[in-house]
């Protein structure tokens, strides 16, 4: 059955479309196995597999749970973290995840002064209560902020005058403010005082994530003892020259109880570094985040904020205008992640898409869900695109294949060595040769249709 929703909205299916099943044919992402996926209301009713003789395609459409995007900025020229923001423009950016296969996303307050983050997290709760389309997508809400380093580099984009320690009775002041919706918390353990709210924070349910730190590794460590699960955008927020040995990004890599949260843009992390943090924590130990910019969405050009004139490139790069090195904020969404993924780490589709669909919802203590019946039908169907018009026979489409799990169960991690259970005669996947990722730097993750709930929310059905 084809359908199409495309007001975005968040209905029951009885409302739009009775209960009329509805069905649809792609391949797991887990598998590669071609399956016919039934969806009865909510839920995902059956699973078969599609024989031989009904002649599937090649190359055709991926199907896999719905994405989780842990930090989202803003989105269409609006920040999170703004005296302007409202109710209709939380429900704007909400509806917007969809066009890129988000089902649960976290808005994210960056650093400010008390007043515009107390309106900001009040505003998403308000709109959390008032709109059902945005309850079900908000996951919650993430504070990255006002609690981070003060120095330059650490900082990163932060404004300087409001960068402060923590202080827990502001926190609960933003807390009742949102709801009791705050979930993350990003902080720096450098200052006096941040292990014990850290050790508050983790009681009460909030995961504490390090980020934008210039912490020493005694005090990472003293974090992780207190309750930090998180790492927030690792190898980013960061001072440009680091002692060679004792510095804040080995001692995060080396804990393995935080886990990594990493931009997967191909901007923010060099293909070379993206490689070797997840092959340093594993990827059982790693999350993608978008960390959209609420410039992204916008087509390319200058445009001016409170900060200073920015640019978004052609290829999706935001800059400081007038160069094209120093990033402002990120422009691509988490699909972009998974994508490189592949194609720099040399993970399989199955681990790829694990940490931006399950791993973010392990991170806030959520339930995965899974791609089996009985299971609350989240998903995004998407085509892997190559350097041609269709996708079809592309370098990443057919690395994405070669790199699937075999019949035998997932790839696994033994130590520091990776284990595939490949079938005798697949070949196995290697890195991608400079040649082929000049060849794929144009091939993505593109969105056909996302599910939420059981009802298509973006997009056709294959």
């Amino acid at each position: 059955m084809r359908v199409t929703l495309s007001q975005g909205l968040f209905l029951s299916p009885a409302d739009k479309y009775g209960e009329i099943p509805m069905d649809f044919t792609a391949r797991r992402f887990d598998t590669g196995q071609w399956v016919r996926i039934q969806i009865e209301g909510q839920w995902i009713a059956r699973i078969d597999p599609v024989s031989p003789s009904e002649g599937p395609k090649e190359h055709g459409p991926w199907v896999a749970p719905g994405l989780v995007d842990l930090q989202v900025n803003g989105y269409g020229g609006q920040e999170f973290s703004s005296p302007d923001l409202t109710v209709k423009k939380v429900v704007e950016i909400a509806l917007a995840m969809d066009q890129f296969g988000v089902v649960r996303f976290c808005p994210t307050i960056t650093t400010n002064s008390r007043e515009i983050m107390e309106h900001a997290v009040e505003t998403i709760a308000q709109a959390i209560r008032e709109n059902m389309g945005v309850a079900r997508r908000v996951a919650g809400i993430h504070l990255e902020g006002p609690y981070i380093s003060p120095q330059d580099g650490a900082r990163g984009a932060h404004p300087l005058a409001h960068c402060r320690p923590p202080d827990w009775q502001e926190f609960e002041q933003f807390q009742k403010a949102a709801h009791g919706r705050i979930r993350i918390v990003t902080l720096t353990p450098e200052y006096e005082g941040a292990t014990e709210f850290i050790r508050q924070a983790s009681a009460h349910g909030v995961v504490v994530s390090i980020g934008h730190t210039a912490a020493s590794p005694e005090q990472i460590h003293a974090a992780a003892d207190a309750g930090a699960r998180m790492s927030t955008h690792l190898g980013n927020g960061c001072h440009p020259i680091l002692p060679r040995h004792r510095n804040y990004l080995w001692a995060q890599l080396a804990d393995d109880r935080l886990t990594a949260g990493l931009i997967g843009d191909g901007f923010h992390l060099p293909a070379d570094v993206l490689k070797c943090l997840v092959r340093a924590k594993t990827p059982a130990r790693c999350v993608l985040v978008s960390d959209l910019s609420g410039m992204a969405g916008l087509p390319p050009g200058r445009y001016s904020t409170n900060l200073c004139e920015l640019e978004i490139l052609p290829h999706g790069k935001l800059v400081i205008a007038g160069q094209q090195e120093l990033l402002a904020g990120a422009a691509l969404p988490i699909g972009a992640g998974v994508a490189n993924l592949i194609r720099f780490a040399g993970l399989s589709l199955s681990e790829a898409m694990a940490l931006a669909s399950e791993g973010p919802l392990r991170v806030l203590g959520m339930e995965p869900v899974r791609l089996a019946p009985g299971q609350l039908a989240d998903m995004v169907v998407f085509h892997l695109e190559g350097s041609n018009e269709d996708g079809r026979n592309s370098e990443l489409d057919e690395f994405a294949q070669n790199a699937q799990m075999s019949q035998n169960g997932p790839d696994k991690w033994n130590g520091n060595s990776r284990i595939n259970n490949f079938p005798e005669n697949t070949p196995h996947p290697s890195p991608m040769s400079q040649e082929k990722r000049t060849a794929a730097s144009q091939a993505g993750f593109r969105v056909l249709a996302t599910m939420l709930g059981g009802q298509v929310v973006y997009g056709d059905l294959p």
